[in-house]
């Protein structure tokens, strides 16, 4: 991504064709790790909550918290990477996304895993933009290097889809900090080969720090994200649309700097071509779609169904699968059908995938909810292999960049607020149908009316025929919420759907 900041006369580095390939196999190591923890966690949420009891907006936090600085700071780590050296900064967010996932696993609060999974956001910024302007300055020769970005690309498709899996293989035996732990021996391997597989590489000229840019930035990300998350509490309304009155600020004046500044730090000009502002919209509502349904789906699996974690896993496998064969195959058929057709039906796959759960809802049985999962993966892989390979190739030669950063960053956007909207839609329903009985402290029973690992916990906590009461309550309450959720969702597809057939049309 910070390739957006490698100027003409950014340092190239050349290498045998065994050695590129080799540097290009070390970075897949980040790539797989930050996509797999994209949806990792999701499977973790029912053992978290019934470890840490947080509340509704605190467990949307644990899951958000990451993509959210992830997306935040990817200019900027770009930025700094291009200064003192992409393998350099490489290593120093490896190194401290491993301790930080250490603190994540054993966390003993659930603001304490929050600030760590800030702290992860934080470095794997660093990791992101560093694969791709390695890749860029490695691989001179176009064709090799599109067809290295067609692996990065794979591997983060693939790592989203792996993510249910492992995290539920690895439930099944460990902790649920093992989800966290998993982390750190990818990381030392790629610690080791790094410095002999790996090029330094640096821009030589890369322009002035825009510091009150990289703030802008965050400044308009991290309040939006927060006011959609509380605006649900009535006494949080007011401060929730101050926040978004200040993201709105932030990001107007973001835009306004960029594009009268002679090095902008995120090149917005790019957003003149409607098939490329269209790629963009159409890949951030892929990993909408993807994050918010991982959200309900594993939570149901584990508290409503009873399945164990791996089971649970296991009847993601095929759509798991699916999205990364859809991924491939979309591309000899975009060779004969417009790329605008291919994102739109995808998208529909997504839809659909939505509307079946929202239309059977508390019927939906575990085979139901398989066959769901495998067309929004089919929706999932293709949508966004076309979409990426959208952005770079409809954007100027000189740009390629840019729109790398701008995919990046659309990818952990849509994660946030795929989780944002629809989890918080999620538990708006389930509050206002959930009942929870007398008899629990003030602590469990708030925690009851908050979340469903909530309820399950206090359910333990009273046990006989009132705990089953609100077992049942609480388990009818969350797939209310489901069916809601989902058929929002469903809509929201189809509208990307039709977006994709009119902004893609040169695509």
């Amino acid at each position: 991504m910070s390739a957006l900041l490698t100027s003409p006369v950014a340092t190239r580095v050349t290498a045998s064709r065994a050695r590129r390939f080799l540097a290009l196999a070390v970075l897949m190591l980040p790539v797989l790790l930050i996509s797999v923890d994209n949806t990792i966690l999701s499977f973790a949420l029912p053992s978290i909550a019934r470890a840490l009891n947080p509340d509704a907006t605190t467990q949307l936090w644990i899951v958000d918290a990451y993509p959210l600085v992830l997306a935040g700071l990817l200019v900027v780590m770009g930025s700094i990477g291009d200064r003192i050296g992409r393998r350099r900064i490489l290593v120093v967010g490896a190194t401290g996304f491993a301790a930080m996932s250490v603190a994540a696993a054993f966390a003993t609060d659930a603001w304490m895993l929050v600030a760590a999974r800030v702290a992860m956001g934080v470095f794997g910024a660093m990791l992101m933009p560093a694969t791709l302007s390695i890749i860029r300055n490695v691989f001179p020769d176009a064709g090799e290097r599109r067809m290295a970005l067609a692996v990065w690309s794979t591997m983060f498709a693939a790592g989203n889809a792996l993510g249910p899996l492992v995290g539920g293989a690895l439930l099944a035996h460990f902790h649920w900090g093992s989800v966290f732990l998993v982390a750190v021996p990818i990381l030392v391997v790629m610690l080791a080969a790094v410095p002999f597989c790996v090029p330094e590489s640096r821009d030589r000229n890369p322009g002035p720090v825009d510091v009150v840019s990289m703030l802008l930035s965050l400044g308009t990300l991290a309040p939006v994200a927060w006011a959609i998350k509380s605006i649900v509490h009535p006494e949080e309304r007011g401060l929730a649309i101050a926040m978004v009155a200040v993201g709105v600020i932030c990001g107007i004046t973001f835009v306004r700097r960029q594009l009268r500044t002679r090095t902008p730090m995120l090149d917005l000009r790019l957003f003149r071509s409607t098939a490329f502002t269209g790629s963009v919209l159409m890949n951030m509502a892929a990993m909408f779609s993807l994050t918010g349904f991982l959200f309900f789906i594993a939570q149901h699996l584990q508290l409503v169904a009873g399945l164990d974690p791996f089971a649970s896993g296991i009847v993601l496998i095929p759509g798991s699968v699916l999205t990364i064969v859809a991924g491939i195959v979309a591309v000899p058929i975009v060779a004969r059908v417009a790329p605008r057709w291919v994102v739109s039906v995808a998208l529909l796959f997504s839809a659909a995938a939505y509307g079946l759960v929202a239309v059977l809802g508390h019927h939906a049985s575990i085979a139901a909810l398989a066959f769901a999962f495998v067309l929004l993966g089919i929706g999932i892989g293709a949508s966004e292999t076309i979409t990426n390979d959208l952005i770079i190739s409809t954007a100027p030669a000189d740009k390629a960049g840019a729109a790398s950063a701008v995919s990046e960053t659309a990818y952990e956007i849509g994660a946030v607020l795929g989780t944002a909207i629809l989890g918080t839609i999620l538990a708006t329903a389930y509050r206002a149908h959930v009942v929870v009985p007398g008899g629990l402290s003030s602590t469990s029973h708030t925690a009851a009316q908050e979340t469903l690992g909530g309820a399950v916990s206090a359910a333990n906590e009273l046990g006989g025929t009132a705990g089953q009461v609100l077992l049942e309550s609480a388990r009818a309450a969350f797939d209310s919420g489901v069916t809601i959720t989902a058929g929002v969702a469903a809509v929201l597809m189809v509208v990307a759907a039709a977006g994709a057939v009119v902004m893609l049309r040169r695509g």
